[in-house]
This record gives C-alpha cells, sequence and structure tokens, in this order.
C-alpha cells in the first residue's frame, strides 16, 4: 500500500506493506499521532444515533403528510 504525505509543503512518498519492519503497520491509524479528526466513540454513538432518529422522524410524518393528502381527496 502506498501513501503520500505533506510534509513542510514537499509531497513525500511513503511505502508501507504487511511485514515490513519499519513499525509502520495498521495500528498506526488509531494512535493519538494519527492525522485527521478524533472523535470520542461516545460522540459517535450519539451521533449514530441522533441520524437514525432523524431518518424516523421523516419517515413517520412522510407517512402522515400522505395519510393527510389522502383523507383531503
Amino acid at each position: 500500500m502506498h501513501r503520500y504525505r505533506v510534509m513542510g509543503g514537499a509531497v513525500t512518498f511513503v511505502s508501507t506493506f504487511v511485514g515490513s519492519g519499519s513499525g509502520s503497520n495498521m495500528l498506526w491509524l488509531y494512535t493519538n499521532n494519527a492525522p485527521g479528526l478524533k472523535i470520542s466513540l461516545t460522540i459517535v454513538l450519539v451521533m449514530s444515533l441522533c441520524f437514525i432518529a432523524f431518518v424516523a422522524a421523516l419517515y413517520a410524518f412522510g407517512k402522515i403528510y400522505r395519510a393527510k393528502a389522502r383523507a383531503r381527496q
């Protein structure tokens, strides 16, 4: 697997292979040194539940809206 990292304005090429002895492996993605957005598991769980609730609410409102529209006809 090949990755490109931007360091100091220059793009450096990093090659990581499974079983390489350089210490760069898949676990590096889950350390505090990994770049990117750091969100706790609790926040991810709450956001997922909110999304599910939002989709369920849209479904319920759509059913109610359709039922009211049929009753007017």
